[in-house]
């Protein structure tokens, strides 16, 4: 299940490279809400890995973004003691402007010519 929000990034983490063949990096975006009256700020860290750690790097600090991420949990056990850790893993990021979402995909195909002469026959 994918889960998404749109807030202002404020902070960029360096890339971490796990281990010889993982890498993750973070990054933070400030949710501000309205709730009864009041406003309710909170700050939402988020993980990506691998080739989405460069993701970040096309978004300003103080830049609208909306970012799609899904939710992973992991349990381990150390030292006989159960221990869980839940992570926020980023797969997509897009620019808001003007309170409009800007869906441009990561990667838009050419489009065909537009003297190109369709003769397929459906």
């Amino acid at each position: 299940m994918s889960y998404e929000i749109t807030g202002k990034l404020v902070a960029k983490f360096d890339i971490v490279q796990r281990t010889e063949t993982f890498k993750t990096r973070e990054f933070v975006v400030e949710k501000t809400e309205d709730i009864n009256g009041r406003a309710i700020t909170n700050y939402v860290k988020f993980q990506c890995v691998q080739d989405k750690t460069a993701m970040p790097d096309r978004f300003n600090i103080g830049e609208e973004v909306k970012v799609l991420f899904n939710l992973k949990g992991s349990k381990w056990v150390k030292d006989g003691k159960e221990n869980y850790i839940t992570n926020l893993d980023a797969w997509r990021m897009e620019s808001v402007k003007l309170g409009e979402q800007n869906n441009a995909p990561d990667f838009v195909p050419d489009a065909p010519p537009a003297d190109a002469v369709d003769d397929l026959p459906f």
